[in-house]
């Protein structure tokens, strides 16, 4: 079986969101009191959380890599379109 890449940020995206469900869960449920309003920094502070994750992930892993995204000359580029030295 193939396995796949960790995604930090897919995992707390889904922490966050598992977390809002559980907390209108027991809401609904009548365990506690939930406000109608407390998704949205649940919700929002996770997927940024999730975003900073993702993009950290992404530059440790490129620059580990050692790929670099400005390359020296553009794809398809005939010699000639090089710019000369004088």
């Amino acid at each position: 079986m193939l396995r796949h890449e960790f995604q930090p940020g897919k995992l707390i995206a889904g922490l966050f969101l598992t977390v809002a469900g559980v907390a209108f869960a027991g809401d609904a449920g009548g365990s506690w009191e939930t406000p109608w309003f407390a998704i949205i920094p649940m919700v929002t502070g996770g997927l940024c959380l999730a975003g900073a994750a993702a993009f950290l992930t992404h530059a440790i892993r490129q620059r580990r890599a050692g790929h670099d995204h400005a390359s020296p000359e553009p794809e398809g580029a005939w010699p000639s379109d090089r710019p000369s030295g004088g």
